[in-house]
């Protein structure tokens, strides 16, 4: 037999029977088989390749967050940068459920000496938000770069960043966009960010050769500036006025001073996940580190520690924080040296600049 009926399936005709014609299955199987799954199979190649393309052109994974796998929360982005950071994202991009903010604007500006983890910081922030984090390098735009069209770029390194610029533009949605050492940019190329950190969110921008004004209003998106005031090459920072009356402005260095405790302490910190002595003491609990610094510090015996530690464990323990406590005293006073020798005028000075 040729036919067969099988009943309780559901067939294209939404009955309870289907009927099998076994020989007109057998030919559509075969021409299924011989055509159509090669021509898929071209298909998926050629969808690969075209991704692949296209990713390259792009520079997708440039645009993921870059984490540093020895990242620690430390307290003093816990309890210091965080919660200013975070207020003026959630006014940038607005708040979830009924503070959900419609009048978005503002923008981010964080100034402070080199190493003190502004980038790492937001890269962080990035990724704990869901955002691509685009960043654009201020030194390879240089000073004379003053618009954002890529076809106005003298070289190859500026041509990208700009049009790095504009495609975090064309993307809108879900972005940080983040300028880094902008002391490097012309004051009348940071002009054209002006409107984009006002209420109005507007930008122009140049997309594959087209002119377009960008409206980012309903947009998560948030703009980010970071610049190295104590320049070594003794320029003056200057950022126009109208873009910074529009930022955030946090000095990290200031705020490190203000909670200088705090700001020793993270350099300890930081180091926890690099040091095997370390991050064997934090195993059982971060307090251990606290605890520890805090005898080494008040030359008082180590108590309260969590875990179970041998001995000599634990006093080769305590020899590494010691150690370590007083390379971070040397390179603080390094820090400090810089900074003076970097703010202060060649006029006034008697030695040669750091």
């Amino acid at each position: 037999m040729s036919h067969e009926t099988i009943s309780g399936m559901l067939s294209m005709e939404d009955t309870s029977e289907y009927t099998l014609n076994y020989h007109d299955f057998i030919k559509r199987l075969g021409y299924f088989e011989a055509v159509n799954v090669p021509k898929f199979e071209q298909f998926t190649l050629k969808k690969y390749d075209l991704i692949q393309t296209r990713k390259q052109a792009l520079k997708t994974d440039q645009m993921k967050s870059q984490v540093l796998s020895s990242f620690v929360r430390n307290r003093l982005i816990h309890e210091v940068y965080l919660p200013l950071i975070g207020n003026n994202l959630s006014k940038q991009i607005g708040a979830l459920g009924e503070m959900q903010r419609t009048d978005r604007m503002g923008m981010l500006l964080l100034i402070s000496p080199p190493g003190y983890g502004k980038t790492t910081l937001m890269e962080y922030l990035a990724a704990r938000l869901g955002l691509i984090f685009m960043k654009i390098n201020g030194p390879s735009i240089g000073h004379s770069i003053l618009s954002t069209d890529p076809a106005e770029a003298k070289n190859a390194a500026a041509r990208q960043e700009l049009q790095r610029l504009n495609l975090a533009l064309e993307m809108g949605d879900n972005v940080m966009l983040y300028l880094d050492d902008i002391q490097h940019c012309n004051p009348e190329f940071l002009q054209k960010f002006i409107s984009l950190a006002d209420g109005q969110r507007k930008m122009e921008g140049v997309y594959l050769n087209e002119a377009k004004t960008y409206e980012l209003r309903s947009k998560r998106f948030c703009l980010v500036m970071a610049g190295n005031p104590y320049n070594e090459s003794g320029e003056t920072f200057k950022i126009p006025d109208m873009l910074a009356n529009r930022a955030d402005t946090y000095n990290l260095g200031e705020l490190s001073g203000s909670k200088q405790d705090l700001f020793e302490l993270s350099m300890i910190e930081n180091a926890v996940l690099s040091n095997a002595y370390l991050s064997r003491l934090v195993q059982p609990s971060f307090e251990n580190l606290y605890h520890l610094v805090q005898s080494v510090q008040h030359q008082t015996p180590i108590e309260n520690l969590q875990g179970n530690f041998a001995g000599h464990e634990l006093q080769d323990i305590r020899q590494v924080v010691e150690k370590s406590m007083f390379i971070r005293n040397q390179v603080l006073k390094v820090n400090q040296l810089y900074i003076s020798s970097a703010a202060m005028s060649d006029e006034f000075r008697h030695e040669p600049p750091f």
